[in-house]
């Protein structure tokens, strides 16, 4: 029997946790990267959405309140910043203050993942707070690789998912670009502010552009962007030992949440790439697309025509879909790349293969683990000096990544470090970090950086 407040909290998760209509709201965008974040942002304004980026981290201890510690450390972040901007949005607008005026995107993925059930928590927390319980929660699942369907007018859907994605991927080369050029900079700081001017700017004509679709448009402007930051390098610097960087995708991207580990590790000699936030998009599709493969071959079997139909149309949709994202990703690194050797992003294809081939795990298990361990090989054939695996404390598909890869490394001999967090500060962070890239230096002076190394 379930009582009346768990009815209701139920309730309030079917009523107020899920796709919902943009127009004449305020769409609160939380950072997890910040460049990302905002081109989104300016992308959703294009099409009429009134998008904002929240102020992130600094109401973690709003977040710690209100979570137990049982969570993985972004839910407590994510608390604390929608927690935080709501306070302060009442203290602006007193009376005239009218939750129902906002929505607050929190997308979700699947199990066994945490990060599937952080809506549901953030919204038994919003609920216990007076005036606060009419604040929808805008989420998307990677069930269906973040369908946008019945939040935007439906002529607007695709054409969104289109400009929406190509700012994913044009985010990415920003960062990279960030990350390409710092370690060499000619004087202190050139790079971190050339690349808030570039994103800002970047941003702007995604609101511009990215409602008719004019990408060329928008690709030039990322060109020029490219060739004012290569003048940020010095070419008399020496090249750096190469490290790259995998884990969980809010922490691994977040700077707050890391501790800026990317800024630690070129503090003591090393240049970093990161994985991308598209290369998740690409894989939620990817995944669908197999999923729906598997379900034909078994409705094949069974002879049971309605699912053979659902399944065919689901295959043949996430492989347009598919093929569509990695056009565009293409499309994007062709053009930077002529200017600039920013590293692309790995094929899921060829991702899978690199599990099959060692049988180390599977597609099938799912989570970012799948990515993590494959994404770290691939930088080794590529001729990376160390792997970083960064994380929150406690998280399982990182930890099953670390337990597979980091023996598979020390038989290869290629430096590996675990970085989980949780914000504490541990005393003994910076010395293994210094440690690890004394290893990565002299793993560097014996074999350098292989030839594909932003291939």
């Amino acid at each position: 029997m379930h009582t009346d407040q768990e009815s209701q909290t139920f309730g309030s998760f079917s009523e107020k946790v899920g796709r919902f209509r943009l127009k004449g709201k305020i769409f609160l965008i939380p950072q997890m990267n910040r460049i990302g974040a905002h081109l989104l942002a300016g992308a959703f304004r294009s099409f009429g959405i009134h998008a904002l980026v929240m102020d992130t981290y600094k109401g973690l201890d709003l977040g710690k309140e209100f979570t137990s510690g049982k969570e993985c450390f972004p839910c407590q972040v994510t608390t604390g910043d929608i927690l935080l901007y709501m306070q302060k949005e009442k203290e602006k607008l007193g009376p005239a203050f009218d939750a129902r005026n906002y929505i607050y995107f929190m997308p979700e993925a699947g199990g066994p993942c945490r990060f599937g059930m952080y809506n549901k928590h953030q919204r038994i927390v919003l609920d216990s707070f007076p005036g606060l319980q009419n604040l929808k929660i805008g989420s998307l699942t990677s069930k269906n690789s973040y369908s946008l369907d019945g939040m935007l007018d439906r002529e607007q859907t695709r054409s969104f998912r289109k400009a929406g994605y190509f700012s994913v991927v044009v985010a990415d080369v920003l960062d990279r670009l960030l990350w390409r050029i710092r370690p060499y900079e000619k004087e202190r700081g050139m790079a971190d502010d050339f690349i808030e001017r570039a994103m800002a700017v970047m941003a702007d004509d995604f609101e511009a552009h990215g409602v008719a679709l004019d990408f060329n448009r928008i690709l030039d402007r990322l060109e020029e962007v490219i060739e004012e930051g290569k003048g940020v390098i010095d070419p008399a610097l020496p090249q750096r030992p190469l490290i790259g960087v995998v884990g969980e995708i809010y922490l691994r991207t977040h700077v707050q949440s890391n501790q800026d580990v990317i800024r630690m590790i070129e503090k003591y000699g090393g240049e970093v790439v990161n994985a991308s936030i598209a290369e998740w998009v690409n894989y939620t599709t990817y995944d669908r697309k197999r999923e729906a493969r598997i379900g034909l071959r078994l409705s094949l079997k069974q002879l049971r025509v309605k699912k053979i139909k659902e399944n065919l149309r689901s295959l043949l949709g996430y492989g347009i879909d598919l093929s569509y994202q990695q056009m565009r990703q293409n499309q994007v690194y062709k053009r930077v790349r002529a200017h600039l050797d920013l590293a692309e992003d790995h094929r899921l294809d060829r991702l899978e293969k690199v599990l099959q081939e060692g049988d180390l795990y599977s597609f099938d298990v799912g989570t970012e683990a799948c990515l993590s361990i494959s994404g770290i090989l691939e930088y080794m054939r590529h001729g990376y000096n160390g792997a970083v695996n960064v994380y929150p404390f406690t998280c399982m598909p990182s930890t099953i990544t670390s337990s597979i890869v980091k023996p598979i490394l020390n038989r290869m001999k290629v430096p590996y470090l675990d970085t989980p967090y949780d914000g504490s500060y541990q005393p003994g962070r910076e010395a293994s970090i210094r440690t690890f890239m004394f290893q990565a230096q002299q793993h560097f002076n014996k074999h350098g950086r292989g030839a594909e190394s932003h291939s």
